[in-house]
């Protein structure tokens, strides 16, 4: 999930160098294309701004921020990125799970408020989960660091909002999810605008 400066013709940005799959191109700016659209357009639901996006961004959680981004981590894991690697492959299972409990789990069978905190549980997680991947973010380029402090900032946000049956902070979580998003994008645009131009066009601040 990291986009360099210089993009090589045979590497990927990786802490080590890569020992294998020379020939494929970097999955870096897919994984967080299909990341930051999905996110924006569920974070535009969140946020109270269309409150039908958040029925159309069912297909795109399991299609493109799900199955692609796990194709892209894969891909990550041949690249020999372990840090692209774990974060496609978890965020792309992420939105997978997204889809399956809201098409395959009634939560309308429990009292509202223990939904809610169930949902609130999730979110938890993977607020830990992102804030650890920030942490490693910081040996690596500060497009990176940007992206991950406001996504553990949209997730804690939202699991707030759940636990306490709070709109108005579930909306913060919302609002910050679509900076998010512009933030993963502008990650994805360098990363294929600098490989395709062959020299910095937008810089991703290396660390």
């Amino acid at each position: 999930m990291a986009v360099t400066d210089l993009p090589p013709a045979h590497s990927t940005p990786a802490v080590v160098a890569p020992v294998s799959g020379a020939g494929i191109a970097d999955p870096g700016p897919l994984g967080l294309a299909a990341f930051a659209l999905t996110t924006f357009v569920l974070s535009v639901s969140n946020a109270g701004l269309v409150s039908t996006a958040g029925l159309t961004v069912l297909g795109v959680a399991l299609f493109y921020g799900g199955i692609v981004q796990i194709f892209a981590g894969m891909w990550e894991f041949v690249k020999g990125n372990t840090f692209g690697a774990l974060a496609f492959s978890s965020y792309g299972a992420f939105w997978m799970s997204y889809w399956y409990i809201r098409v395959h789990t009634d939560l309308s069978a429990a009292a509202p408020e223990d939904a809610k905190k169930g949902l609130a549980v999730f979110l938890l997680g993977w607020t830990i989960f992102t804030l650890y991947m920030l942490v490693c973010t910081l040996r690596l380029n500060g497009m990176l660091v940007v992206v991950f402090t406001l996504l553990t900032l949209a997730f804690a946000f939202l699991c707030l909002g759940d636990w306490l049956n709070n709109l108005n902070i579930y909306k913060v979580g919302g609002y910050l999810g679509i900076v998010t998003a512009i933030g993963a994008w502008y990650g994805s645009f360098a990363g294929v605008i600098n490989a395709s131009w062959k020299r910095v066009v937008l810089p991703v601040f290396p660390r």
